[in-house]
């Protein structure tokens, strides 16, 4: 196989392996080189951020209109996984959170540029105007709450429009679908720029001063993603868990982890539902919803980062508040944006039910902007993969049914 074919046709994670180590080394040992060439990852992100809204508002939209009727979906399985997933993952992180309590140095102010929810009533409005949002906008901004919400109602009322209008949305969605394609090629070459770029900008010094709370909050996910998810499905598929769940990792949590964003992750995990043949009228709404609501990682990290601010502030936790924290931190991870950095911001929402000042709070976000290299993208990473996860084992549950 000749070098063009590789690339072209190679395997994709063999070739995303090359482009960090790549990535790796010119961070290291060229740091002004591979600042330069960050603009390569900053092109494939754009590039996946700009795709993915118009694919879901297409495909969701020829799925609907050409639904066969008595054709019957797993969207509800999957929702009920999404909740329970993401509730598990906040009650998870509370109990390694006083197995394993971490004490932070706050100092300093932080600067940031959105101003953080007051309160758990604030995240629930804000998703509800997201549904009413105007379409267009809702595009342009990748809110994929609206998107789901606009191109529902437009396939629902479609479906009795004629053969020729359904054929134009199915085409175009095969359109969108194979630039979609050409672009997750180029995956390689964005995650080289991406990590060059990250390793000569920030280096290991500050996350080494953080120690502690990274290794909590990096193995809260990898034993979540590890244990808890494949119990999980095992419950779900009555079947060993681990071929789907590594997959999914590999395919889908690699390129997250990356991109730390689960909004363009989008494209990588219709790609890899239509790869696992499954329902297309199910994961064409799972998958954009997912990154919306289904945040396992963004839960571990407000409840990880919550619980350090209370251990650091001496303040005692009974059970009952505990619990309280986990179900505040599910339903905040809900509203978390699919970008990078939108679980930080949920911080203050949670730090509140112990009554620590919001500039406190605030205090603890710039921690958590400070190792952002590794909390945002492992919680992506776990955000995305879980997407996939839950989407294909509801899938597989219900096929087995019907069989």
């Amino acid at each position: 196989m000749n070098i063009k074919n590789f690339i072209l046709n190679g395997n994709l994670i063999l070739l995303i392996s090359i482009g960090l180590v790549l990535g790796i080394l010119l961070g290291f040992f060229l740091p002004d080189v591979a600042i330069s060439v960050g603009i390569l990852g900053e092109l494939f992100l754009t590039a996946l951020k700009a795709a993915a809204p118009v694919l879901v508002f297409l495909l969701i939209v020829s799925s609907i209109t050409n639904h066969k009727s008595g054709h019957k979906t797993s969207i509800k399985s999957v929702l009920m996984l999404y909740l329970l997933g993401t509730f598990l993952a906040a009650l998870t992180a509370v109990v390694v959170s006083f197995i394993f309590p971490t004490y932070l140095t706050l100092k300093g102010g932080v600067e940031v540029g959105i101003k953080p929810p007051s309160g758990i009533f604030d995240v629930l409005r804000d998703i509800l105007f997201k549904i009413v949002d105007n379409p267009v906008n809702a595009i342009i901004n990748a809110n994929f709450i609206g998107i789901l919400a606009w191109s529902t109602g437009i396939g629902f009322f479609l479906r009795k429009a004629s053969d020729s209008t359904k054929t134009i949305f199915n085409d175009l969605s095969d359109a969108v679908v194979f630039i979609i394609r050409i672009i997750i090629r180029f995956a390689p070459v964005g995650i080289f720029g991406l990590v060059a770029s990250a390793i000569a900008e920030t280096g290991l010094g500050t996350l080494l001063e953080y120690l502690q709370i990274v290794l909590v909050l990096v193995g809260t996910m990898l034993f979540i993603a590890l244990v808890v998810n494949p119990l999980i499905v095992f419950w779900k598929i009555r079947r060993n868990p681990y071929p789907l769940v590594f997959t999914c990792l590999k395919e889908s949590g690699i390129t997250a982890f990356f991109t730390r964003s689960s909004a363009a992750n989008v494209p990588v995990n219709l790609a890899l539902a239509k790869k696992l043949k499954l329902d297309e009228d199910t994961y064409s709404v799972t998958i954009p919803l997912g990154a919306t609501i289904n945040m396992e990682g963004a839960a571990v990290t407000i409840t990880v980062l919550s619980l350090a601010a209370v251990h650091t502030l001496g303040i005692q936790v009974d059970i009952f508040t505990a619990i309280l924290l986990s179900v505040v931190a599910a339903i905040g991870a809900c509203g978390a944006s699919g970008v990078p950095g939108g679980s930080l911001l949920l911080i203050p929402v949670a730090c509140s039910l112990f009554n620590i000042p919001t500039d406190t709070a605030m205090l603890v976000v710039g921690v958590g902007m400070t190792i952002s290299v590794i909390q945002d993208s492992m919680e992506t990473a776990l955000n995305s993969s879980t997407d996939i996860l839950f989407t294909a084992a509801a899938s597989i549950a219900d096929q087995e049914v019907e069989k």
